[in-house]
């Protein structure tokens, strides 16, 4: 299984040319009925030996991390972020191997981010309130540093979406520093750092359309970290999981879902959906409790968001082009195309 990048990078190496590399896309779209950007690709494993070598990499680094930690707390991320970097110039520059590639990536940048705290924590071991918040920004920052280094000498799609997370942190981290007592009103200030970071996967996705470069694959994972941004504190601030909510709550619950729905349809992206199923289940299941379907409510609301999904699943490209159609041109014509009734 190639992905668009490895087409990408076949035709950037001269191994085919750009008119074959087209020819081959059209063709798999035909194949599959759909197009090509519809199948929303991404690259995760190239074979079994990704498994394989990965698991080894665990072991590996699990070991260096905790033969560091004896040493001191903050040698433990130190060694394995060193680890990581070095196996990366193997895995991910030579073999091209994504699993492995995207778990060293999360190895280095955690590894910087925890060698950093355990420093902290051994030259201040009651560190509280403005410091704490400030020590979470500068952690942040360092760590967005250490994805931006990674970027640029290895290109994994991951690791943009690995640098907006850690500048999330950092944005956290200062306002707690500034106000010890916002961390009650910290739902409203996820999200607002969830919309940026989608604000920032749309801008990828809108360079490459159609879906054809790196550029999508990085705009992959990074609707993948805005998703859960946005979903969860609009569900928390709602206080879904808060007790048995009313039928007013769910219905607001499945209005929310239905609005990310059309928001998934128009990117052609399905993060918000999956990172937001949860509260939908919850939601449903409490109005089949409440309509007294007690044993089979939980039977009830499986089958009902099931058979959603499989719909919405199977007519995709129809309810895409249905939502397209209401978007002014300009906007139509930024967003992935659509496949045409023959």
């Amino acid at each position: 299984m190639y992905s668009e990048s490895d087409i990408d990078g076949a035709v950037a190496a001269g191994a085919i040319s750009p008119d074959a590399a087209a020819a081959l896309r059209r063709h798999v779209a035909t194949s599959h009925a759909a197009p090509a950007v519809d199948e929303e690709h991404f690259r995760l494993l190239t074979g079994f030996n990704d498994i394989f070598v990965s698991i080894a990499i665990a072991l590996l680094l699990a070991a260096v991390g905790q033969i560091g930690f004896r040493i001191s707390h903050g040698l433990g991320g130190g060694f394995v972020a060193v680890a990581a970097w070095l196996l990366a110039y193997y895995f991910t520059a030579k073999r091209r191997m994504a699993l492995p590639s995207i778990l060293l990536l999360l190895a280095f940048v955690g590894g910087v981010a925890g060698g950093l705290i355990g420093v902290i924590e051994t030259l201040w071991p009651h560190i509280n309130g403005t410091e704490e918040g400030l020590a979470a920004s500068v952690t942040g920052l360092v760590s967005a540093g250490a994805a931006w280094l990674h970027w640029r000498r290895f290109m994994v799609p991951i690791t943009v979406a690995a640098g907006a997370a850690a500048l999330v942190a950092v944005v956290i981290g200062l306002l707690l520093a500034a106000f010890p007592d916002i961390k009650q009103g910290l739902w409203p200030i996820l999200l607002a750092c969830g919309l940026g970071v989608f604000a920032l996967a749309m801008r990828w996705d809108m360079s490459d359309p159609k879906r054809e470069t790196r550029r999508a694959d990085v705009a992959f994972w990074l609707h993948l970290a805005a998703a859960p941004m946005i979903a969860h504190p609009i569900f928390q601030l709602l206080g879904v999981f808060d007790g048995d909510i009313g039928g007013g709550i769910a219905a607001i619950v499945l209005a929310l879902y239905l609005l990310f729905a059309g928001i998934a349809l128009a990117v052609d992206r399905r993060a918000l959906l999956v990172s937001s199923l949860v509260y939908v289940l919850y939601a449903l299941y409490s109005l089949f409790r409440s309509a007294g379907a007690v044993e089979l409510g939980a039977a009830f609301t499986a089958f009902v968001i099931g058979a959603a999904l499989l719909t919405l699943s199977a007519f995709w490209q129809p309810m895409r082009r249905w939502v397209i159609g209401r978007l002014s041109q300009p906007m139509r014509l930024r967003l992935p195309p659509v496949q045409q009734p023959a």
